[in-house]
């Protein structure tokens, strides 16, 4: 059983808490700099030593802590094998392949923004950002590789490169991001107890835990800006167009059979496992004209999630469905 969003968004949250918090807290914790440069959340004109090593060390000891964490929580528990590759691009209806390039994506994004804060020229911050990302994420893929009950994974892989190359080329392109990738979950509880009962042990009943896991749950989004694409447009310059993926009627990576904890067989074949489209709109909080740099750092920090809105869902059964909200 393998569940790599959770592995992936794990070290993305403590990469980009750890980094944030490096900057922030390191130059506000000394007030008379504080005072004598109300502005310390400016990016740096030029190189600052002093700022890019902070934000070097910030990636380096939370890279090597997260790095740490997953061995003891995650990996040490299950037996080691030689370095081998799986093939699992059908696992999941793809779902996982969509985290992994959202994941780096977004890893990406913060981490150019860090370099961009120490004075590190634009373009290198877009392609070292993408670079680092790219490296970060790989690692868990050596874990995978050298853990018998998995394996790395060349989609996995693949997925990595794309999101990176999605927030790197955008910048290089535009000097912009003017499509976001972004994640949303949208949670239920399933009538039949049998299926409750799988979903609880395979998703958890922790809302933060299914966050992460339950693949029945998680959508992934790309927002478009139109505004960014139409120079005369002034108005709702933070309105997204976005287009989300999802998956339904899943309760095993590739089948819904599976053995219980004691050891029952369970066949649910009869569960139809299925693909959704979703449109719907949504906001780019950087777009949000502020004149808070405080604001503006919790604006970039919003821009992870897409903001829950009335949604059309096209999917693979059929049916044309409306939300409210998701």
């Amino acid at each position: 059983m393998k569940f790599p969003i959770y592995s992936h968004l794990s070290l993305f949250f403590i990469l980009a808490f750890a980094s944030y918090a490096g900057s922030g807290f390191a130059q506000s914790a000394n007030r008379v700099s504080l005072n004598q440069h109300p502005d310390w959340l400016v990016p740096a004109e030029s190189i600052n030593k002093t700022r890019f090593s902070i934000v070097t060390g910030s990636l380096a000891v939370s890279y090597s802590a997260a790095l740490i964490g997953l061995n003891e929580l995650w990996y040490k528990d299950f037996p080691r094998s030689s370095f081998h590759f799986i093939n699992d691009i059908k696992e999941w209806q793809q779902i996982d392949k969509a985290g992994h390039i959202v994941t780096p994506y977004l890893e990406a994004r913060y981490i150019m923004k860090n370099y961009r804060w120490a004075g590190v020229d634009s373009r290198k911050a877009a392609i070292w950002g993408g670079f680092t990302a790219f490296m970060c994420q790989n690692t868990i893929e050596v874990f995978d590789g050298f853990s018998k009950e998995w394996g790395a994974s060349v989609s996995d892989l693949a997925a990595n490169f794309l999101g990176t190359a999605v927030m790197t080329g955008q910048e290089l392109l535009w000097n912009e991001q003017r499509i976001s990738l972004k994640v949303m979950p949208h949670f239920f509880k399933y009538t039949d107890p049998e299926l409750q009962q799988r979903a609880d042990q395979l998703y958890g009943t922790n809302y933060i835990v299914r966050f992460v896991k339950d693949y029945n749950a998680i959508n992934v989004w790309a927002s478009i800006n139109p505004a960014s694409f139409i120079p005369s447009q002034k108005r709702l310059k933070w309105l997204n167009i976005a287009i989300g993926y999802g998956a339904g009627g899943m309760f095993g990576g590739y089948s819904n059979e599976w053995f219980d904890e004691e050891g029952v067989f369970h066949d649910r074949k009869d569960v139809v496992r299925y693909r959704k489209l979703y449109l719907s709109l949504d906001v780019d909080f950087h777009r949000i004209p502020t004149r808070s740099r405080y604001l503006r750092l919790l604006f970039d920090a919003l821009n992870i999630i897409k903001v829950p809105s009335p949604a059309i869902e096209f999917n693979t059964k059929g049916q044309v469905l409306f939300h409210p909200f998701i």
